[in-house]
């Protein structure tokens, strides 16, 4: 017999048991929505969170660290310079405020360089990087709209790629970098009774510091009686107000919040409420160090550790290259520099390898589905095999070899395989649509979300999940077939 032959003699024996045929694919169709449905929610999954990844414009940055004051000041009396790459992200700076804070960045290395200006140029020439941003992070007190807080500043290159400050709710980008503007959240604007975002545009936001006492000339003493002074209004509350002004910045943009209220957390640099340039941003720092890294710059030019013409330098900046491609070769070339250096990229094996694990585990428990229909293949099988052993000792006893009954066999599972495994990815496809719709309507229209696809399709799973399908019932009729085969023709022609 041909192959057309076989193949057409299959689906005949299948039409004359419908039924049978109809509810052993249905056991087909079952398993393989089974583990189309699981797997491609498993994809889905890893497929938004790199894209979240991506949106958040992870991907094209690092976060280089060099020594930090602590170790410079540890070295200099013997002690450890490897101090822990948390200590150095501030090292130059005030603690970060406990609210914004962020997950610990761990270099791949200690570094051994102190990261000055020096360094800073020397990375922005390697080939592949696009920009170099000193991480300068302070919470000082703050005045605006007659309200007075703690927040955090930080320090933005001007001009500046990241795109955490390329939609605005109002206003725009700071103009240059030595100018005394200021660019805030819509939080700051909230918390500081702003009506609405345009209305901060064009107001000034005020850092406060106490005055500096050092700076009053001991030419002429302040008249006094017993302390106090009696040549100054001291109830004029406008003038003590007036000291505690440091430095003004006027407001030039709001930056416009993530859908659903969150700030917007672009890129490897700290979230802050007020970005000022770079360059005001390091004066600040250095103006008004706080107590403790005050002591540390002591000790450092105390023991010679660090010179009288040397500047501590940052704790770390964010190194921001033109493609991905090009990061290992960035971060190998800050090696060599002895620099150590952080980027999520690290993380990405270890979540792919999760997410390996979980579709393994979605698909397993999919692939049980589909062994217990295989069962019903075999048992078809079987049960043709009963029904059609008078005819297949005819078709033996006029010449069909053991081969050709097996053949038949192969194709009737195989065709039940295909037919299931089309099917059952449909099924499945149905199965994704509604999921989705009754997710967006239940869960994430009500919270202000937006629609997300939850599952991913590719053609390589539903075009796997059909050869499977069609593999798996083969296999289910491998004993059928034989079993046929074996059938000795004169017992099969008395066979009632």
């Amino acid at each position: 017999m041909s192959y057309f032959d076989i193949l057409k003699l299959s689906l005949r024996n299948l039409r004359e048991a419908k039924l049978r045929a109809t509810l052993t694919t249905m056991g087909v169709i079952v398993g393989v929505a089974v583990i189309v449905t699981m797997v491609s929610f498993g994809l889905g999954l890893q497929r938004n969170l790199l894209t979240r990844f991506r949106d958040l414009d992870l991907f094209n940055e690092i976060t280089v660290f060099g020594r930090s004051l602590n170790s410079i000041a540890a070295r200099g009396f013997g002690g450890n310079a490897n101090t822990n790459a948390n200590l150095s992200a501030n090292s130059n700076s005030q603690p970060e405020p406990q609210q914004h804070g962020r997950r610990t960045l761990q270099p791949d290395r200690a570094p051994e360089r102190v990261l000055d200006d020096a360094a800073i140029a020397e990375m922005q020439r390697l080939p592949g990087v696009m920009s170099v941003e000193p991480t300068i992070t302070f919470a000082p007190f703050v005045r605006s709209n007659g309200h007075a807080q703690m927040v955090s500043v930080g320090g933005a290159i001007v001009p500046n790629p990241s795109s955490r400050f390329k939609t605005f709710a109002a206003g725009g980008m700071i103009s240059s970098g030595s100018a005394d503007e200021a660019v805030v959240t819509e939080s700051f604007t909230r918390n500081f009774g702003y009506a609405a975002p345009a209305d901060a545009v064009g107001k000034s936001v005020d850092f406060l510091a106490p005055p500096d006492n050092k700076k009053r000339s001991d030419e002429e003493e302040t008249p006094n009686f017993f302390g106090i002074p009696i040549d100054e209004d001291t109830n004029d509350q406008s003038k003590l107000a007036g000291a505690l002004v440091a430095r003004s910045f006027r407001i030039v943009g709001v930056l416009k919040e993530e859908q659903g209220g969150g700030p917007q957390v672009r890129g490897m640099m700290p979230a802050a409420e007020i970005y000022i340039p770079t360059q005001a941003a390091r004066a600040w720092t250095q103006e008004h160090r706080d107590n403790m890294s005050q002591i540390a710059l002591m000790l450092a030019r105390e023991t010679g550790a660090l010179r009288e013409n040397e500047t501590p330098g940052y704790g770390s900046a964010v190194i921001r290259v033109t493609d991905p491609v090009v990061l290992p070769d960035v971060r190998k070339r800050l090696n060599e520099m002895g620099f150590g250096s952080f980027s999520i990229v690290d993380q990405l094996q270890q979540i792919r390898t999760v997410f390996l694990i979980v579709d393994s585990v979605l698909g397993l428990l999919g692939g049980i589905s589909l062994l217990v229909a295989s069962f019903g293949i075999a048992n078809t099988m079987i049960m043709s095999i009963l029904e059609r052993t008078r005819e297949i000792g005819i078709m033996k006893a006029i010449g069909a070899e053991d081969r050709e009954i097996k053949l038949i066999f192969f194709v009737e599972a195989a065709v039940i395989g295909f037919v299931g495994g089309v099917l059952g990815s449909l099924v499945a496809w149905g199965i994704d649509g509604v999921s989705n719709r009754l997710a967006y309507r239940f869960v994430l229209k009500p919270q202000g979300a937006s629609y997300v696809d939850f599952f991913s399709l590719p053609p390589y799973l539903w075009l796997g999940a059909i050869c499977f399908a069609v593999a798996v019932s083969i296999l289910a009729a491998l004993y059928p077939a034989a079993r046929a085969a074996r059938i000795d023709p004169v017992r099969a022609l008395r066979h009632d």
